[in-house]
């Protein structure tokens, strides 16, 4: 079995990210986006849950967890991929946290389509921010994933309308770029920004990281 080249260090900051088998979507529709949002908080905890004690309904971000065993920073959910900016609280605890989401959708999701076999490609991928240059560009990558849905090309041509830009950005609830504009929504309660630098102070600040980061990589 091939070991993983990044080894967690508590303290330090991750990118950890995985995609379907083969390219395949892992999101299917909005109900399957909403699971995995509520696994990322569920998951985060000491306490260990059966996927079967929950209904297909039931809000996941209303349960009742246990200490944390990691803090999320940044997320963002693909059709076919996701990314997470993470932290560890306690030796193996990133290790441990991706092992319950993974097996936890997994489950979830071969139920639903009624399928078998595995559902992500391999073993999470990780990259560890190892400056802090690096980290802050992280958080502009990560938040700015879903662009590609509506100009895949944005690095070649540019950003040809940039209202329509950030409306599209605004209103995409799968990704905490809401959560960094001041958006009140259950889901801010993912994330633990105390626990990584405070680069954005208010809205515009965030805003304006994230068009330098575009202008800066095309």
């Amino acid at each position: 079995m091939s070991q993983r080249k990044v080894s967690f260090v508590s303290g330090e900051y991750y990118h950890v990210y995985n995609r379907g088998n083969s390219k395949q979507k892992i999101f299917l529709d909005e109900n399957d986006y909403l699971r995995f949002i509520g696994l990322l908080f569920v998951c985060n905890s000491s306490k260990n849950f059966k996927i079967d004690n929950f209904s297909k309904k039931e809000n996941l971000l209303n349960f009742l967890r246990d200490k944390e065993i990691v803090n999320i920073g940044s997320y963002c959910l693909m059709p076919n991929h996701f990314h997470i900016l993470i932290t560890e609280i306690g030796e193996g605890n990133i290790s441990r946290f991706m092992q319950k989401l993974s097996t936890a959708y997994a489950m979830y999701f071969n139920k639903k389509y009624q399928r078998s076999g595995s559902l992500f490609e391999g073993k999470f991928k990780a990259e560890h921010a190892s400056s802090d240059k690096y980290l802050k560009y992280l958080f502009s990558y990560i938040n700015l994933n879903p662009v590609k849905l509506i100009e895949p090309k944005w690095k070649e041509q540019g950003i040809k309308n940039r209202a329509k830009f950030l409306d599209y950005l605004n209103k995409y609830s799968y990704s905490s770029y809401q959560d960094y504009i001041g958006k009140t929504r259950i889901e801010n309660k993912i994330l633990n920004k105390s626990m990584f630098p405070e680069y954005f102070i208010n809205r515009e600040d965030f805003e304006r990281e994230i068009f330098d980061w575009i202008n800066f990589n095309r």
